[in-house]
Order: structure tokens, then C-alpha cells, then sequence
């Protein structure tokens, strides 16, 4: 059993594998510089799919995700009453192309027909079939037909999400320490021993998990490992209106749209991520017109939110390593240091988490975490994966 385990970041990826270190025994403490949630896990569109993934181990790593949180939350709810996974939403995703745009439409048809051959559940609905289980959508924004109804996808409360199981690492023995940021990583004989803080601290470490999000390639570097990252920014507007807009995720061609909490309407869209910057301070808004054109296509689609007051403006620095794909796991060179870093990490938290968890208790989860070591960047390499959506 492994003990004294450092996790380093408190978002969905930290609180994920604590919680599944200590409910077996382990002694845990996560680090977290800031606050829990206070990162990108608390600014991002939280969309939980497989969908949007190419086929093979990548799209079945997300499917696996989905049910994940199925069964965490059906676990809690059963727990805990009806309430009990006020985090998780499974109502559902839908998407269709822009209307006349002949290439978006084809785009569409080949990703349904590949997923229908995958066994991915997925439906063509009309115009009116889409109108009745979304009625806060105005009808004139939809096509008559083919919009892609993904029944299984949904959305999750990040926030909510990581106090839960930071909890349920509590109450198994965890530690949470924040406010203070990792200086450095100690290293000998070809293990971490010991992880010193931005305060002085010194925590001993039998295994440090990098769930580090936007800055893994730092926590990395401090035990000599390069991970290459193409990390992104992404904008988020949420409002309120009297009615909840819309009740599950929807991917319209100019905005994407899903509840958040009561009353509550987050809006994105990649077209206007551009809009945001990183400068040494973190992520900033450049185009001050960005916020305007998300609200008017939010606006336009859903009538109930068109008086809606702005509430909240999420900038968030999304973790992408250098091709895409997750990196998962131990280090070859440096055993007992492990990787949870990846895009579309509310998806995969549960239970890629889970497989980092393993490794660090001595299971062999190579089978199903070969395709995502660290030490693919250190072959030849190969063609970029392009931006996934989270």
C-alpha cells in the first residue's frame, strides 16, 4: 500500500484520483497553490462526451469516462437521496450544422454514421422532435432535419463535482493544503522523495501524482521531464433569466449552450476563444466585442434569454499535452511519479483517474494506459491532434 502520496492540483483530476487513493487506504494530501475549483476546472464548458474523440483507444477511454459518472452518480444519489449527485447531468447533447453550409452538414453525417458503426448511441431527430424536448429553443434556429440527439452525454458541475470527492478523500484520511504552490521536487536513486513547498514545507512522498492541469509541463520539468503542452483559452459567459433556457448541452453552428444551476445559461463558442490571451498573469480578454457577439447568438437562439443579466465571465487555460492526447500514469524513468494531464478532463476524471490510482498502488493498468504514457514524446514524432472540445 503506498503511502504518503502527494497529489498535486485540487481540480477534477486531483480530487478524482485522492478520492480514489484514499477510499483504499492510502495516505493522501493534495496541494493545491490556489483554491479547489479555482482553476481551469472552474471555467470550462464541462461538457462530458465521447463523441467529439476519433475512434479507437482515446474515444473509448471517454466512453468509459461517461460510465464513470454514471455509476458514481447513481452511487451517490443512492446514498444520499435524490440530491445526492447534484453535480452530474446526463440529459443529453444536441447538434446540427449551419444552415446552407453543405461541407458542416457532410462533416456531420460521416461523424453520426462513424459513431453509429462504434455502437455509440446516437439519433437523427426533425426540426420538431428537437422542438419538443428543447422548447426554450426558438424554432426558426433549427433545420428541418438531420440534428444529431447524443442521449447519453451530458454536463457536470465542476465545483460540485471536486467537493464531493475531495469529501469522500476526507473523510478517508486525505489532507487538502492550499494556498501553497510546489518549489520543488526532490529526487534520488530514481525516485521523488520528497516535495518541498513555496512556504518552506517539506512533504515526504512515497509517489507524486501530476494532475497539475495548465502547468503539469512545470511540475514536470522539476524532476527533469519535458512535456510539451499546446495549452488554449476559452471564454464563457454565463447568464440569468427567469426560466432556464435550455435543459441539456446544445451545439448550435454560432453558440453553445447548457444550464448551469437554477436559472442559469453558460454560453461559449470556439470562433471566439481567439478573443482570449495569455499574458504572464494568466488568461485575458483582448477583444472586448467577444463577449457581445456570444450574448447576441445566445440570445438569438434562446428567447427566454434575451433580457437575461450577465452574471459571470470564466476565462479558462485549457491543459493540452503536445498531441492531444492524455498522458496517464507512471514515468518510466522516475517510477513514482505519475501523470493525470489531459483536454476533456471532466469526462475522463473518474475513471482515468482510477487507472492513475491503480498504478500507484502497485496494479498493473498498463493494457489500458499504454496508448497515453509520457514516453510517446520521446519518440519520433507523429501528426498533431487537432483542438477537441471539452
Amino acid at each position: 500500500m503506498a503511502a504518503n502520496v502527494i497529489v498535486i492540483g485540487a481540480g477534477v483530476y486531483g480530487a478524482a484520483v485522492a478520492a480514489s487513493l484514499a477510499r483504499r487506504g492510502a495516505r493522501v494530501v493534495v496541494v493545491e497553490a490556489g483554491l479547489p475549483a479555482h482553476g481551469t476546472s472552474g471555467a470550462t464548458f464541462s461538457w462530458t462526451n465521447a463523441s467529439a474523440k476519433p475512434a479507437g483507444p482515446y474515444r473509448d477511454l471517454n466512453v468509459a469516462g461517461l460510465a464513470a459518472h454514471r455509476r458514481l452518480a447513481a452511487g451517490a444519489a443512492g446514498a444520499a437521496g435524490a440530491t445526492g449527485a447534484d453535480w452530474y447531468h446526463g440529459s443529453g447533447n444536441l447538434q446540427w450544422a449551419a444552415a446552407g453550409d453543405d461541407e458542416a452538414r457532410q462533416t456531420l453525417r460521416a461523424k453520426v454514421t462513424g459513431l453509429l458503426d462504434d455502437g455509440y448511441d446516437v439519433r437523427w431527430l426533425s426540426r420538431s422532435e428537437a422542438a419538443d424536448i428543447e422548447p426554450g429553443i426558438d424554432p426558426a434556429g433549427l433545420p428541418a432535419d438531420e440534428i444529431a440527439f447524443f442521449p447519453h452525454e451530458g454536463w457536470v458541475a465542476p465545483e460540485r463535482l471536486i467537493s464531493y470527492l475531495l469529501s469522500v478523500a476526507a473523510a478517508h484520511g486525505a489532507e487538502l493544503l492550499t494556498g501553497d504552490g510546489v518549489a520543488a521536487l526532490e529526487t534520488s536513486a530514481d525516485q521523488v522523495n520528497a516535495v518541498r513547498m513555496a512556504s518552506g514545507r517539506t512533504l515526504a512522498a512515497a509517489a507524486v501524482v501530476n494532475c497539475a492541469g495548465p502547468r503539469a509541463s512545470v511540475i514536470a520539468e522539476l524532476v527533469g521531464l519535458d512535456l510539451p503542452m499546446r495549452n488554449t483559452c476559452g471564454l464563457l459567459v454565463r447568464v440569468s433569466a427567469v426560466a432556464p433556457p435550455v435543459s441539456r448541452v446544445v451545439h448550435a453552428p454560432r453558440v453553445h449552450l447548457r444550464p448551469d444551476g437554477a436559472g442559469g445559461l453558460l454560453m461559449h463558442s470556439p470562433a471566439l476563444d481567439e478573443a482570449v490571451r495569455t499574458s504572464d498573469s494568466g488568461p485575458v480578454v483582448a477583444d472586448d466585442t467577444a463577449v457581445g457577439r456570444l450574448l447576441e447568438a445566445g440570445r438569438a437562439l434562446c428567447p427566454a434569454a434575451r433580457n437575461a443579466a450577465v452574471d459571470g465571465i470564466r476565462i479558462g487555460e485549457r491543459p493540452i499535452p503536445g498531441d492531444g492526447l492524455p498522458v496517464l500514469g507512471r514515468a518510466a524513468d522516475l517510477p513514482n511519479f505519475h501523470f493525470a494531464v489531459s483536454h476533456s478532463g471532466v469526462t475522463l476524471c473518474l475513471h482515468a483517474g482510477g487507472l492513475v490510482a491503480d498504478e500507484v498502488l502497485g496494479l498493473d493498468r498498463d493494457e489500458a494506459l499504454a496508448p497515453f504514457r509520457f514516453e510517446r514524446f520521446r519518440a519520433a514524432p507523429g501528426p498533431a491532434v487537432g483542438a477537441i472540445p471539452s
